[in-house]
C-alpha cells in the first residue's frame, strides 16, 4: 500500500488552507462594507452606517461562540475528518448566501449561520493538532495554521479589492463560497482515519506521533496511552483552575484579533479617506506581522523544549513575550501619523498577538488527553467570541467621530488580563491528574 512520508504535515497544511479561506470568507464583508453600505443606505451617515455594521459583526461573532462550543463536542463526538466536512461545507454555502442578502436582517441571518459553522475550525484545528502531533511540535503545528488566519487577511483584502473592478459584490461572494467546497475534495481523499490506522502512514511516522517504540504493538499502545490520559467530564474539567486560566487568557486576548478583523478596512476608509481599492493597498500589511508572528511564536517554543526547557517554562516565556510587544503599540496607535505608519504598527501588534496566541491554544491539549481537548478549546473559544462580541459592539460608540484611541486603549488593557490569567491561574503547566 502507498504511504505518504510527512503525512502529518499534509493534514495540519490542509487546515492551514482552511483557514485562509475561512479568513477570505470572514473578510469579504469588511473590505466590501463601505461600497455595500453606500448602495443599501444612501441616507444614512457614516457613524450610522457603522453601527450597522458593528451589530452585524457583533451577530456574527456571537453566533460564532455558540458554534464553538457546538463543534468542540462534535469533533470530539465524530472526529476531525466529518467534523471538519461538515464545517466548512455549511460555510461555504453560508457565504455564497450573501449574495442574496438585502440589508440588516438577512445580512444578519446569513452571517450568523457563518459564524455557527466557521467556528469549527478551531477546535477541530486544536484536536487534529493534539491527535497528529507531539507534544514538542504542537506549538509550531499551531502556528502554522494559524498563520492562514494572517495568510487569508493578506490575501483577502487586495483580492477582494481587485474583484470589486470585475464583479459586483454579490458575485464576489458566491465565488469565494465555491473556494471552500473546493477544499472538500483533497480533505476527504487525504484524511482517511486517525494516525493509528491511517493506511498511507509510515510506521516511523506513527511511531513518532504516537510517541512509542518501534518494537511495540501501536494499536494496543495507543489504546494503553488514552487509558493514561487525563480525560474528565466537563463539570471536574472545570473544577481545575488551569481550565479558568484558559478560557480567560482566551477570552482576553482573542477581542484584540477581532478589533483588527473587523476594523482595519472600516479605519483606513473613515480616518484616511481611502475607497475600497485603496484599502486594498494598505489594509494587508497588518497581516504580515500577524503571519510572521504565528510562525516566530511556533518556532520559538519547539527551540526552547528542544533546548531543554519544559513546556510550563516555555509557554509562559512565549506568551509573556508576545503581550509586551503589543503593549507599547497600542500607545503609538493613538497618533501613528500617518497610514503607513498604523499599519506597520499594527502589524507589529498582530506580530505580538499571534506569537502569543498559538501557546495559549496549545494548553488544552498540555493539561488534558486527547478526547477533552476540543471539549475546553471549543469552551474557551465561545468565552473568546462572547468577549468579542462585547468589544465589537462598543467599537461603534468607542469610535465616533473617528478617534480610534479608546478602542486601543481596551486593547492593551485587554494584554495584561491575558498575563495576569496565565501566570495566576495556570499554575505549572503540564499534564493533570485527577483530584484526589
Amino acid at each position: 500500500m502507498t504511504k505518504l512520508k510527512g503525512l502529518r504535515w499534509w493534514v495540519i497544511g490542509l487546515i492551514a488552507l482552511a483557514t485562509v479561506i475561512n479568513y477570505i470568507d470572514r473578510q469579504s464583508l469588511s473590505v466590501l462594507w463601505p461600497d455595500i453600505a453606500e448602495e443599501l443606505y444612501p441616507d444614512k451617515s457614516t457613524d450610522e452606517r457603522k453601527d450597522i455594521y458593528g451589530w452585524i459583526s457583533s451577530i456574527f461573532l456571537f453566533s460564532y461562540a455558540f458554534g464553538q462550543a457546538i463543534f468542540g463536542k462534535i469533533f470530539d463526538k465524530i472526529g476531525t475528518r466529518l467534523g471538519f466536512a461538515i464545517s466548512i461545507g455549511f460555510w461555504s454555502l453560508a457565504t455564497a448566501l450573501h449574495a442574496l442578502a438585502k440589508g440588516f436582517l438577512s445580512f444578519s441571518i446569513f452571517r450568523s449561520i457563518l459564524g455557527v459553522a466557521e467556528a469549527g475550525n478551531w477546535p477541530g484545528a486544536a484536536k487534529a493538532n493534539a491527535e497528529w502531533f507531539p507534544a514538542k511540535e504542537r506549538a509550531f503545528a499551531q502556528g502554522i495554521f494559524n498563520s492562514g488566519a494572517a495568510i487569508g487577511g493578506i490575501i483577502s483584502i487586495p483580492a477582494i479589492a481587485f474583484m470589486t473592478i470585475h464583479f459586483s459584490w454579490q458575485m464576489i461572494f458566491i465565488i469565494i463560497g465555491v473556494m471552500g467546497l473546493l477544499w472538500l475534495i483533497p480533505w476527504m481523499l487525504i484524511m482517511k482515519a486517525p494516525p493509528g490506522k491511517h493506511p498511507w502512514l509510515t510506521e516511523k511516522e506513527r511511531n513518532y506521533i504516537l510517541d512509542k517504540s518501534k518494537s511495540g504493538n501501536v494499536d494496543q499502545n495507543e489504546n494503553e496511552n488514552e487509558l493514561d490520559e487525563y480525560n474528565p467530564e466537563t463539570g471536574k474539567m472545570l473544577s481545575h483552575k488551569e481550565s479558568w486560566g484558559v478560557i480567560f487568557a482566551s477570552a482576553a486576548i482573542d477581542p484584540i484579533w477581532w478589533l483588527f478583523v473587523f476594523w482595519i478596512p472600516i479605519y483606513l476608509s473613515e480616518v484616511y479617506g481611502m475607497d475600497v481599492k485603496a484599502v486594498g493597498i494598505y489594509g494587508w500589511v497588518p497581516y504580515v506581522g500577524a503571519m510572521v508572528g504565528a510562525w516566530f511564536g511556533g518556532l520559538l517554543a519547539q527551540n526552547r523544549i528542544k533546548s531543554g526547557w519544559n513546556i510550563n517554562k516555555t509557554r509562559k516565556f512565549v506568551i509573556t513575550l508576545g503581550c509586551l510587544i503589543m503593549l507599547p503599540c497600542f500607545y503609538l496607535l493613538s497618533d501613528p501619523g500617518s497610514p503607513v505608519n498604523a499599519v506597520i504598527i499594527m502589524a507589529v501588534i498582530l506580530f505580538g498577538f499571534q506569537t502569543a496566541i498559538g501557546n495559549i491554544q496549545t494548553l488544552p491539549s498540555d493539561l488534558f488527553g486527547k478526547k477533552t481537548v476540543g471539549t475546553l478549546s471549543g469552551l474557551s473559544g465561545m468565552s473568546a467570541k462572547f468577549a468579542g462580541v462585547g468589544l465589537t459592539a462598543l467599537v461603534s460608540t468607542l469610535t465616533a467621530g473617528g478617534n480610534y484611541t479608546p478602542a486601543f486603549i481596551v486593547g492593551a488593557v485587554l494584554t495584561l488580563i491575558v498575563l495576569a490569567s496565565v501566570w495566576m491561574l495556570c499554575g505549572n503547566i503540564q499534564p493533570l491528574k485527577a483530584k484526589k
